[in-house]
């Protein structure tokens, strides 16, 4: 169970995917069958939530901008839509796989045509074939793990923030708490600079202790 506003649940845990499991999420989803990779690698590229994933249809990908539009279904107001870029390469394989998999109704076109539990399953399945355990594995985890991977690559938080349909500023600020490579980065220069400055006062002041 997750405490309001934290990136931890009450025992201290990580609710997020590290940079590290992201990847190793997506090597393992990389072994699926072309649908279920292709949801795997939806929900890791965008962020999206599993049930904004399964309202996507051919007509929400925009080859044009590189760029997939869902609604954004925690709305109180339905109707509201967000624009997420992805990948040109994985846009490439959606369109190549678009018609393969997609219903044959014209008007009604889902590209993963499954109920929310069968799909929360295969995401549960390919994160213990990740070797991925813990609260942190979950598609929740995975949406967490995008933002806050989207940050450590010096993705500006009001883009964040509009990538993942948050209300406010206020909500998507949450990931600046997690501990990221720049934070290690500068935590491992004091530590080697408090090190040299002991060392330093160690040659000046022998009896130092």
């Amino acid at each position: 169970m997750s405490m309001r506003g934290s990136l931890h649940d009450q025992n201290g845990k990580r609710l997020y995917l590290t940079p590290i499991e992201r990847l190793r999420f997506l090597s393992a989803a990389s072994t699926r069958g072309t649908s279920e990779r292709l949801l795997c690698q939806t929900l890791a590229h965008t962020g999206v939530r599993i049930s904004e994933a399964l309202s996507i249809t051919d007509e929400s990908l925009d080859f044009e901008l590189s760029a997939l539009t869902v609604e954004s279904l925690k709305k109180r107001t339905r109707g509201i839509y967000r624009t997420i870029p992805l990948p040109l390469e994985f846009l490439v394989d959606l369109q190549r796989s678009v018609l393969t998999f997609t219903s044959s109704k014209i008007s009604d076109r889902l590209l993963w045509p499954w109920c929310r539990t069968t799909a929360y399953y295969l995401i549960k399945d390919v994160m213990r074939e990740a070797e991925i355990a813990g609260p942190q594995a979950s598609p929740k985890g995975l949406r967490h793990g995008f933002a806050i991977n989207a940050l450590s690559c010096g993705v500006p938080l009001n883009m964040i923030q509009k990538w993942m349909g948050h209300s406010s500023i206020e909500i998507t600020s949450l990931y600046l708490n997690a501990m990221g490579e720049e934070e290690r980065t500068l935590a491992a220069k004091m530590w080697q600079d408090s090190s040299s400055s002991f060392e330093a006062r160690q040659l000046v002041f022998p009896n130092l202790s």
